[in-house]
């Protein structure tokens, strides 16, 4: 907290030395009488190079439009900056220069070479140096001593300043580096995780579950029929885990053969293939979905109102598997995807309680639903049962 304070302070009074700097140009210019264009009002082109810049370095991260990339900001202002000084030598007619514009393409300077995408970095890099370093020469042909003099610090500056960004820009990698290589191995062991335990116990569960079904055979037809179709349902769960396990390892481990097939699997049409195989004998599963909701929602949302249902309906059967009646809504509310699962039950459940999960599947879902800009809420209903509900923004692709 005390050190985003003092950033906070230093910015801020950054920010105030280049505004007061700025004025300094402005005021610089209108009392040298300068006839650049326009001749009535000299004042004027100063200011426009001085907005010009101060806009692409003060405009806020968070409200700059997409199409005002760092290559617009660096590459603008010193054109314009540029375009001045040809003016001036052009009309003969030497132009103060302040402060405030120096400062500025210092600041873009360093910009372009710390942010620029890399096949821009040397372009507006050298942009910026290259209005900087003919300041000096604005309305002066001569390469007086004084003017080499200035050449010579406006290159230790530039020298600086590039130097101090490309550091920065090069920490920047390696510690981007670093972090996908920690993010990596971790994903690595958990992928080993899950393929050498959870999919071991996945699989046995499926053998005795298909040992189970050879062994009806030889039961009455009565019993075959009573027993089959759960020990099916059994059988096809297995399956299903063993194959989303190894989708999750394919992710995990970015080995997938194609793009598509790495992503995590979950849409809206699969809520509907979810709920098929979901109730028990004796539970009924509804989904309702409302017509105005479309299919082409960004894949992201879809994914997540799919992990919503898929949560709710393994609490249901976690804490509440004498529930009867299970409703999945999925309903367009006036731009957003407003997704809900409701079920009827007392909280009876026979599950052992080390399968009742350690309440972290709500935690990460809201975590989810909240980096789409959603919101999760999950309580009781009225009389009997429980509710969780999911609203998420979205946009057509």
């Amino acid at each position: 907290m005390k050190s985003a304070s003092v950033r906070g302070c230093a910015h801020g009074l950054a920010v105030g030395v280049l505004l007061a700097a700025s004025v300094v140009d402005v005021l610089y210019a209108g009392n040298d009488g300068a006839s650049v264009l326009p001749p009535a009002n000299p004042v004027w082109p100063t200011l426009a190079v001085v907005l010009v810049g101060l806009a692409a370095v003060l405009w806020p991260a968070g409200r700059r439009p997409e199409w005002l990339t760092p290559q617009l900001r660096t590459a603008v202002p010193a054109l314009a900056s540029a375009l001045l000084t040809a003016a001036s030598l052009l009309v003969r007619e030497e132009v103060v220069v302040g402060p405030g514009e120096i400062m500025i393409l210092l600041t873009l300077l360093f910009i372009a070479v710390r942010h620029c995408p890399p096949r821009w970095v040397v372009v507006c890099g050298v942009l910026d140096a290259g209005a900087l370093l003919t300041l000096p020469v604005r309305g002066d042909v001569t390469l007086s001593s004084d003017v080499m003099g200035l050449e010579i610090i406006g290159l230790l500056l530039v020298g600086l300043v590039a130097g101090l960004a490309g550091y920065l820009r090069s920490m920047d990698y390696r510690r981007t580096v670093a972090v996908t290589e920690t993010r990596r191995s971790e994903r690595l062991a958990i992928a080993a995780d899950l393929h050498d335990f959870v999919a071991h116990h996945v699989t046995g569960i499926l053998v005795q579950t298909q040992v189970a079904r050879l062994m009806t055979t030889t039961r009455p037809q009565d019993q075959q029929q009573e027993l089959d179709p759960v020990l099916a349902g059994i059988e096809r769960a297995a399956t299903e885990a063993l194959a989303s396990m190894r989708r999750t390892v394919g992710v995990l481990r970015d080995t997938g053969p194609e793009a598509a097939d790495r992503r995590p699997v979950g849409d809206l049409a699969g809520i509907a293939e979810l709920i098929e195989g979901f109730a028990t004998p004796g539970q009924q599963v509804v989904l309702r979905r409302d017509p105005a909701v479309s299919d082409r929602l960004p894949h992201e949302v879809q994914a997540a109102a799919f992990r919503v249902v898929q949560e709710a309906l393994t609490n249901i059967r976690r804490h509440a598997a004498d529930a009867l009646h299970i409703e999945v809504r999925l309903r367009d509310d006036t731009g957003r995807l407003e997704v809900s699962v409701a079920d009827d039950g007392r909280g009876g459940t026979r599950l052992p309680a080390a399968a009742h999960g350690g309440g972290f599947g709500l935690v990460g879902l809201k975590e989810r639903v909240n980096a789409l800009g959603g919101d999760l809420t999950a309580g009781p209903r009225g009389g009997a049962g429980w509710q969780v509900r999911a609203v998420f923004p979205v946009r057509k692709s």
